[in-house]
């Protein structure tokens, strides 16, 4: 591999030593398909040191114990991170950080190109007084609704890369029939909006809720909802069971919205939708609100259906309608499916993110132009 040796810094790590999350799976699977073309290592922390690389070639290093700042369980530090900032490129996962702030620093010091993808999460540091956007050669977003409310819009070297799925692994089967089951997938928080998914649920039709939860509060009253419905909770799923469960899903559902059923403001619920995209590759029709980015993922009566948000009645006539039409669903699934083979590959991804390394400092990124809106 002749590419630029790329070091990618997130705060936590993706599976049983990390956390299940969409950032951490983002940022990890970016560098493991980047791994593939161009020598490059994912950098994180944790409580205890590691080493390893994976089949794909990427080299991964954990720091630790790493130290909390300010007690923030996505804020890590560490001091190794001083010499794990090698190689040609520095690519920060979640800029308002003290270890990504630091790792640009670290990186314009040695005379290495920094760029920052902003990933929903942050945490005390040197953007608590000082605006650090200058700090980065690059801002790599992964929607444009993430570039607008990061107001960089006009900001050169500031693009959008979007996200990529696995299609080889999430992919449809021919041979496995649709059921009328739509599937959840994501944490079980307020704004993911899933208590209004249960409210919608129409009868002749079951519901799995895929994921952990993370707001005891919330969980129970989800409980409740859910009580005398056909819902069923699954808490440790892999990607195999996944799969198959959209395989066999006539939709998958992502109701995020602004305010939740606490009242409770989120101005970014959503930067992407990742599970929407890994839904429609694997054939199952996408629904998904009005709600940030998700309207660049679904594409409203093509690949699946975009509802208002906080609308439990709205919602309801998307899935009967996809439980009472198997042809509609074969249709929005298989136009699903040729969007993300087009738009949201990782190999795509990886190809963005080497176009804007490439770039260099102070220059407007060719995909910021080409991704102006929707896609």
């Amino acid at each position: 591999m002749t590419g630029p040796r790329v070091v990618h810094i997130t705060p936590a790590l993706f599976g049983d030593e990390g956390v299940f999350g969409g950032a951490e799976r983002y940022s990890l699977e970016l560098a493991r398909h980047m791994a593939r073309v161009t020598p490059t290592t994912l950098v994180s922390f944790g409580g205890r040191p590691r080493r390893f690389t994976t089949p794909d070639g990427l080299r991964v290093r954990v720091l630790g114990p790493a130290w909390h700042v300010r007690g923030q369980r996505f804020n890590p530090i560490h001091p190794g991170l001083v010499r794990a900032v090698t190689g040609d490129v520095v690519h920060c996962h979640q800029p308002h950080t003290l270890a990504a702030e630091l790792g640009a620093l670290l990186a314009r010091a040695a005379g290495r190109r920094a760029f920052a993808s902003d990933l929903g999460g942050g945490g005390w540091g040197f953007s608590s007084w000082v605006n650090t956007d200058r700090w980065f050669h690059g801002h790599l977003h992964i929607s444009c609704y993430s570039r607008t409310v990061a107001g960089h819009d006009e900001r050169p070297g500031a693009g959008v890369i979007y996200g990529g799925v696995d299609t080889d692994v999430f992919a449809p089967d021919p041979a496995v029939p649709r059921e009328p089951l739509a599937v959840f997938v994501g944490r079980l928080m307020p704004h993911k909006g899933v208590n209004d998914l249960v409210a919608a649920l129409p009868d002749g039709m079951t519901l799995e809720l895929i994921g952990r939860p993370y707001h005891d509060r919330f969980y129970a009253d989800l409980k409740r909802l859910a009580a005398g419905k056909r819902v069923v909770f699954r808490h440790d799923c892999d990607d195999a069971a996944i799969v198959r469960a959209y395989r066999r899903a006539v939709c998958v559902v992502l109701p995020s919205v602004y305010r939740d059923c606490y009242g409770n403001e989120s101005t970014v619920p959503e930067l992407l939708g990742q599970t929407l995209l890994e839904g429609m590759a694997c054939g199952a029709p996408a629904v998904g609100t009005a709600v940030a980015s998700l309207p660049e993922v679904v594409e409203d009566g093509v690949t699946g259906f975009v509802v208002p948000p906080n609308d439990p009645p709205a919602l309801r006539a998307r899935l009967a309608y996809l439980r009472d039409n198997p042809a509609a669903v074969a249709a929005l699934g298989a136009a699903g499916r040729r969007r993300v083979l087009a738009r949201f590959t990782w190999p795509r991804v990886v190809d963005l993110c080497l176009e804007a390394y490439g770039a260099g400092a102070g220059r407007r990124v060719g995909l910021g132009r080409r991704a102006r809106g929707p896609v």
